[in-house]
């Protein structure tokens, strides 16, 4: 649908004021929404952290395992402390889940952070020490206490 502008017109004017230009022919979308200062666009002001701003910058959101696995010291570092509900004993099982599921936007929302990378490199950080310290000693425990339950097997069976 094209739409024509009418502008001012210096010189001779008609009855309105107003001289309808041929040339210039605007193209408008009615179906786009319309630019408003109120929404902020994350291309240019996209460093909201440590503001509690409840607008979250794409590529924030989603799954933490640092906040899963690291839970409590996790919410000290990223001053979530509501984290800090994972020292009571039952309830800190659900509240794992919950740091998991909310942990990365909680912590954009509570601490500044120098660019969406810092705050994904950080976090990257925190998911990879979390399996360090917390899956990899898992598997060593089990893995010490597989293999000689294997060797008492074999030996009853008579194999070795």
């Amino acid at each position: 649908m094209k739409n024509r502008r009418i502008e001012p017109y210096i010189g001779e004017f008609d009855a309105g004021g107003m001289k309808m230009v041929e040339e210039d022919i605007l193209e408008i979308n009615p179906y786009e929404m319309p630019n408003s200062s109120l929404h902020s666009n994350f291309e240019t002001d996209s460093n909201n952290s440590g503001m509690r701003d409840e607008r979250i910058p794409p590529g924030i959101k989603g799954w933490s395992w640092g906040a899963f696995l690291l839970n409590w010291i996790w919410a000290i570092f990223n001053k979530s402390w509501l984290g800090l509900v994972c020292l009571i004993p039952v309830v800190g099982l659900f509240m794992m889940f919950v740091l998991g599921f909310k942990g990365r936007e909680w912590a954009w929302k509570k601490k500044r952070w120098e660019s969406i990378e810092h705050f994904n490199k950080t976090q990257k950080r925190w998911s990879i020490w979390g399996f360090v310290l917390v899956v990899v000693p898992m598997v060593a425990i089990m893995v010490s206490v597989a293999i000689p339950a294997y060797q008492d097997y074999v030996v009853r069976v008579g194999l070795g």
